[in-house]
């Protein structure tokens, strides 16, 4: 039989199957699945595919049933609770039922309203063995946009920003280009890649025009361009309609023909306004979860990002800090304030530190809030 010392090595491998989802199954949780026999050999494994794709174990017993692996009395090492609903695919349980799985040792509860228990409830009155928890923490934290889509009910808010050590982004005229080096660029697509949706203000679009796609990287998924443009400014010749994923404009202007016109070049408009006649960002977010976003990358500039941190509205950041000085009138980060007093400050916890090329990359989380 099994060694129970073999558990949190096969979790932690069904783990790395499940990172191997990070640019690909989204909307969907990333899972991975390893499927052990009785005598502690690896008979299949695999990881959720694109949306609409099979999910972790039936990737996993594809993979055993190509090599010709006797699934019975094996166990599933599985980093999400295996679904229970029919969606785009089948019942991932009743599969492992069916292949004659004799236990299911199970990261976490699936958040999912559809899931949420009953994957594990259906394997044990089948007689599976299910034990839940090794690998939990590591789970979530590889599906923390789906956790908050699910149990909040908005995406995760990731703002990307580059900067010099003294906060700047930009010098006085604007300039950016390149503050931080090809390996941080690198490394931020990558960050891109694992977003459902990316994020820019109107004052972005117009200054630099960006493509806000995946370049750096290689992915089979481009994530989906959202703008905030209140009066519906974006060009109709703007990069960011040109996305295969398509553009969401989010606005408050009523505008119709220029809502046509824009429409027609590509864009999804949505009216979205606030009392003072601004987008309003929380609906905006509550509108991107029931799109299917996860993971929001916000790639805008310091009005908008001050929006967002003044609305509480940020979950982390990521910043790339660059070992150079820009000196008086660089722009910043954000805009909001100014602050009273050090404890109006936002508070934030160093989540991962770590030398990217030449670079410094900071992910910084605001304190309590990945504790939902």
């Amino acid at each position: 039989m099994l060694a129970m010392a073999d558990s949190p090595r096969h979790m932690h491998q069904a783990l790395g199957l499940a990172a191997q989802a990070l640019f690909l199954s989204s909307p969907n949780p990333r899972v991975g699945c390893v499927l052990v026999a009785p005598d502690g050999r690896v008979v299949g494994q695999g990881f959720t595919q694109q949306a609409g794709g099979p999910h972790a174990e039936v990737m996993a017993l594809r993979d055993a049933a190509a090599q010709g692996g006797d699934v019975r009395g094996a166990t599933a090492y599985v980093t999400l609770e295996p679904c229970s609903h029919q969606g785009r695919t089948g019942p991932c349980c009743d599969a492992l039922i069916a292949a004659g799985v004799a236990k299911v040792v199970g990261a976490l509860t699936d958040p999912n309203p559809q899931v949420a228990g009953q994957g594990f409830a259906r394997l044990r009155a089948a007689g599976v063995q299910v034990e839940v928890g090794p690998g939990a923490a590591e789970s979530r934290e590889l599906n923390i946009g789906f956790f908050s889509r699910m149990l909040r009910g908005i995406p995760w808010v990731r703002m990307k920003a580059a900067s010099s050590l003294d906060g700047a982004t930009a010098l006085h005229n604007g300039v950016s280009q390149w503050i931080t080096s090809p390996e941080a660029r690198a490394d931020g697509h990558a960050w891109r890649a694992r977003a459902c949706t990316l994020l820019a203000g109107i004052g972005t679009v117009l200054e630099d025009d960006p493509r806000l796609n995946v370049r750096e990287v290689p992915t089979q998924r481009q994530p989906r361009i959202a703008v905030v443009d209140s009066r519906l400014d974006t060009p109709l010749t703007a990069q960011v309609l040109k996305t295969p994923g398509g553009c969401l404009i989010y606005t408050s202007s009523q505008d119709t023909l220029r809502s046509e016109d824009l429409q027609a070049a590509g864009a999804t408009i949505i009216h979205m306004p606030n009392a003072h006649g601004k987008v309003d960002l929380a609906a905006m977010l509550r509108d991107l979860a029931a799109r299917g976003t996860n993971e929001l990358h916000v790639e805008a500039g310091f009005k908008l990002n001050g929006s967002l941190i003044r609305e509480g509205l940020v979950d982390e950041l990521l910043l790339y800090l660059a070992p150079k000085l820009l000196g008086t009138g660089g722009m910043g980060i954000a805009s909001f304030g100014p602050l009273d007093a050090l404890s109006e400050a936002l508070a934030l916890e160093l989540h991962d530190v770590q030398r990217i090329g030449p670079d410094l990359r900071v992910v910084a989380r605001v304190e309590g809030r990945a504790s939902f």
